[in-house]
């Protein structure tokens, strides 16, 4: 094992395919394999606005509750496909589920290794306790480093600085109820920025130094293809400096991370086709099956395949429809930088696919031990 503490070896920045060959090697084959991971929300509901929240272009059209043993049948159809990681991110707060602890429990029971984004405005010591022995990671989202710009960045009401207070308690009482029982999930913070936030980035930095979580990473602002959010992609450069004084500041126990790639990249894929898709799923708070998240919207109705609600989700990726819409996206007729928004969560796989199959640097397996989070694509 590398002699680096875990945190320096997180990959935050890029992608796992290195580790998961078997499964890219099939996909090459022509074989209709399980993703390895799956992104997904257990509610739409969310309690915050956060400004720039991509999930306000997501409107899907169905609204089917997600019931907790709707949900045990989603996590044993899962097992039983070969699906390695689960992330509760998506376009809800998944701690407003009453299903949240259960389904955690449920899925580590399985071996299936969860993440959670969350506003941590509900992740109490209490129930802290009960999924963090669970959990892979947690990663909450503080879009500032200070009260007085995270209410105005996310709360309802702008003069609302308790959100920033209550935020900031449960994360501080999470890392150490980590530290006490000695649990293996690295906890980290995250904001998205866009060039006009430079005075907000070292308050940011500075914030997850004292908080004391493993890491704090600070990534670009998605927009959708039509500009509906108003990123200003062209002028990221601006906040260079900052950036690099941000990460200078890491230590051995917080790494601070810039997703440079993504900055840098802005809304001008390299690729025209999406290979990623097969590999990391990402599934809607409302049971709805599309390929990305960026296709939630009822204008991509074309793409959306199922409602796990409804159907058995094993049943619904074994179906034609779904693989369907995996070799449309994957096919001439589609093209990532003119039909889908900036930059997906599949991005990065979509990168290394593209190269793959051009042949400019092809997946091979890692020589290196499992990075943290390996199972989270």
């Amino acid at each position: 094992m590398s002699s680096k503490s875990a945190n320096e070896q997180l990959i935050l920045d890029g992608h796992k395919l290195s580790w998961h060959t078997d499964r890219v090697e099939a996909w090459e084959a022509g074989e209709r394999i399980a993703p390895v991971s799956i992104d997904m929300a257990l509610t739409r509901a969310c309690q915050a606005t956060c400004r720039g929240c991509y999930a306000t272009l997501q409107e899907s059209q169905s609204r089917s509750r997600l019931t907790t043993d709707k949900l045990y049948e989603f996590l044993d159809d899962c097992a039983e496909m070969g699906v390695r990681g689960i992330s509760l991110v998506s376009d809800g707060e998944s701690t407003l589920s009453k299903s949240y602890v259960p389904f955690i429990q449920r899925a580590s029971e399985l071996g299936i290794d969860v993440g959670n984004a969350t506003n941590g405005w509900l992740l109490t010591p209490e129930m802290s306790r009960e999924v963090l022995p669970h959990m892979k990671w947690v990663r909450f989202t503080l879009l500032a480093g200070n009260a007085r710009s995270m209410a105005a960045m996310m709360s309802k009401d702008p003069n609302d600085l308790s959100v920033y207070w209550k935020a900031v308690y449960n994360i501080s009482q999470a890392v150490k109820i980590k530290q006490k029982l000695n649990l293996d999930v690295t906890l980290g913070i995250q904001t998205y920025i866009t060039p006009k936030d430079e005075g907000e980035i070292r308050d940011f930095a500075n914030l997850a130094h004292d908080l004391g979580v493993d890491y704090a990473v600070i990534k670009h602002t998605s927009d959708d293809e039509q500009g509906s959010l108003g990123v200003d992609y062209e002028n990221y450069d601006r906040l260079t400096e900052a950036l690099k004084q941000a990460e200078a500041s890491s230590t051995e126990k917080t790494k601070v991370i810039v997703k440079w790639s993504k900055i840098r990249d802005g809304n001008k894929p390299s690729y025209s086709r999406a290979y990623g898709m097969p590999f990391l799923l990402q599934l809607s708070g409302s049971g709805l099956v599309a390929p990305s998240g960026m296709f939630f919207n009822s204008k991509y109705s074309k793409l959306h395949i199922g409602n796990f609600a409804e159907e058995r989700f094993i049943d619904i990726w074994k179906s034609d429809r779904y693989w369907d819409a995996m070799n449309y996206l994957a096919s001439p007729q589609f093209d990532a930088s003119t039909m889908m928004g900036a930059l997906p969560i599949q991005h990065y796989a979509n990168v290394a696919l593209d190269n793959h199959v051009k042949g400019i640097k092809r997946i091979e397996a890692s020589p290196f031990d499992n990075p943290p989070h390996v199972n989270f694509v």
